[in-house]
């Protein structure tokens, strides 16, 4: 390529991308500053990963992953990983010393998820240049700048990990239309490693695009065994640097739920798969041996990661069943798509059916395996987001190569075919009908987005909680997060999955009789007591919930003014606990 071609091509494409990012990021910004400038961020998650990166830069150590402000005893180990909050931390350490610790952090939740969305978009433009040629690049790049829900997870504040795991599945997908060769699948290893360090939200897209990989390995394509064999080294090879560097506290969990040994043993298994595939049929052309050869593999490679990982069938089953019931199984974005209203499953899922319908045609139009592979992985998302919503990020935005080849095509029909598939392309436009359907039909959205309604009161009283002493705090789960990254309390309950005692503490105390929460009081040596007017809305008559929000509280609470009228803020009496000796 030479430098014209590249300043035309792979120079423009970031260019547009990183003005696409900068401006609708600016947009979001100024829509939300009035919170973003005092740092109450989005999500409950954004909040407690900017404590937790304030924690490390106050001398918490590398790989200390716990919150030692939340929980029993010496706090809670955290799921997460080290490996997201690296950016963050740089601009933070870098700019205090010139324009102080809070605009640093303003402007390190403002700058990284502005350049995971610059890269998102970039790397999609590249995907669809590789599939369609300039008549689809730059187009892809608009429609995946407002592919909903896609969106969400890139506004100024998502300093969280879902931004980052998207971003890493994009550069997969890109190895995945490549050439095959060992370069692209080195690429698409290291990154599904990384990804892997993050979390497991992704695993079962990347594990998609292992399948279109081993397709073309069938089919015995030129290339296909390098790429596979790439693909098995880089994620072997990311672990195994993953295991000594992103290495935490908690390794030794006996969970698969983030990246613990035993997450990490049935990953490094997986990675034999590929590996195991390019070394056995090296010589061999026909699919019918390769298939035979294939299936042993994966068999055993299958088998071995439920012996030595058998929690990763079921990565939240050490979740106390009540708070299963009562908290995991109303969260957000992990409702089932067809649980949720349908003015919400539309919002949700409908750029993303769209884009399967493209790439379906695209498949059936030009026979490329490369978009065979796109449309695999799309299937695989739609998959995801009907077990859980979260699906729907990666969805949404890998819809947007097919969806702008639709678009190209429809300008040779004429304006009003153009204009149909623009708008069919808009992901943004489809939460918007959404409501207005939802509006129409009067109804209530109880399934919708609860995080989202969560972080939306999230924020109300955080400067009464600031304002407070220090002593613990018990409130619901998701102020609890809210008063970790805002406050210096310690906190009882928070919505993390780990955190079973504290949580259900929380659970017995609101929805219990007041002597059931005296008792509470007692145990976690309380001083305060939080509760919002939208908590709890369904508590029966004769639970402390109830009894708080009416102004009803027993006589060992005592009611703390507050600036928010929503927030129910008390005290716990002194003279509920024996006198601690002095130290």
């Amino acid at each position: 390529m030479d430098l014209v071609e590249f300043r035309r091509t792979r120079l423009g494409d970031a260019l547009c991308a990183f003005a696409l990012a900068t401006v609708l990021c600016a947009g979001w910004a100024w829509r939300d500053w009035a919170a973003l400038s005092a740092l109450q961020l989005t999500d409950t998650d954004d909040m407690m990963r900017l404590q937790q990166i304030r924690d490390w830069i106050a001398g918490q150590g590398f790989a200390d992953l716990a919150q030692h402000r939340l929980g029993w005893g010496a706090g809670l180990e955290m799921h997460w990983s080290r490996l997201p909050d690296l950016l963050p931390a740089t601009f933070i350490v870098s700019l205090t010393p010139v324009v102080g610790r809070h605009w640093a952090e303003l402007v390190a939740v403002i700058a990284w998820p502005t350049l995971l969305f610059a890269g998102a978009l970039c790397l999609t433009t590249r995907i669809a240049r590789v599939l369609g040629g300039q008549a689809i690049a730059r187009t892809a790049a608009v429609v995946a700048a407002v592919a909903f829900p896609a969106t969400t997870i890139f506004v100024p504040g998502r300093v969280d990990h879902h931004g980052l795991q998207v971003f890493l599945l994009l550069i997969v997908v890109r190895a995945l239309v490549a050439r095959p060769a060992m370069e692209p699948g080195l690429v698409a290893g290291l990154a599904a490693a990384a990804s892997v360090v993050i979390g497991l939200e992704t695993a079962p897209l990347i594990a998609a695009a292992g399948v279109a990989m081993t397709i073309g390995w069938l089919r015995a394509s030129a290339g296909s065994d390098d790429r596979m064999m790439g693909f098995g080294i880089g994620l072997g090879a990311g672990l195994l640097a993953a295991s000594i560097v992103f290495r935490t506290s908690s390794w030794s969990y006996p969970g698969c739920d983030g990246f613990t040994m035993v997450t990490w043993r049935a990953a490094v298994i997986a990675a034999f798969a590929p590996m195991g595939m390019a070394l056995a049929a090296r010589d061999i052309a026909r699919p019918a041996t390769r298939a035979i050869l294939g299936s042993i593999i994966v068999i055993v490679v299958g088998v071995g990661m439920v012996l030595v990982a058998p929690q990763c069938l079921s990565p939240y089953g050490m979740v106390d069943p009540m708070l299963a019931r009562l908290w995991l199984a109303k969260v957000g974005e992990a409702q089932p798509l067809f649980a949720t209203p349908l003015p919400i499953a539309i919002g949700y899922a409908g750029v993303m059916v769209a884009g399967v319908a493209a790439s379906a045609w695209r498949v059936s139009v030009t026979r490329d395996p490369r978009w065979a592979s796109m449309l695999l992985v799309q299937v695989a998302a739609l998959l995801v987001t009907c077990l859980q919503l979260r699906g729907a990020y990666a969805g949404a935005i890998l819809a947007a190569p097919a969806l702008a080849a639709v678009i190209a095509a429809a300008r040779a029909r004429g304006s009003l075919s153009l204009a149909g598939a623009w708008l069919a392309s808009a992901g943004m436009l489809y939460p918007m009908a959404a409501q207005a359907v939802a509006a129409r039909a009067s109804t209530a959205q109880p399934g919708a987005r609860a995080a989202d309604a969560a972080a939306a009161s999230g924020e109300k009283g955080l400067l009464d909680l600031a304002a407070l002493p220090p002593g613990r705090l018990l409130a619901p789960l998701d102020l609890g997060a809210y008063a970790i990254g805002a406050t210096r309390l310690q906190v009882v309950g928070a919505p993390y999955h780990r955190n079973n005692v504290g949580n259900l503490a929380v659970y017995r105390f609101f929805l219990g009789q007041p002597d059931q929460g005296v008792t509470v009081a007692k145990t976690w040596q309380l001083r305060y007591v939080a509760l919002r007017a939208d908590d709890f809305g369904g508590a029966a008559a004769g639970t402390l919930a109830e009894a708080l929000k009416r102004g009803a509280p027993p006589p060992w609470l005592r009611r703390i003014p507050t600036r928010e009228r929503a927030l129910f803020l008390y005290r716990v009496q002194g003279g509920l606990f024996p006198k601690q000796p002095a130290r």
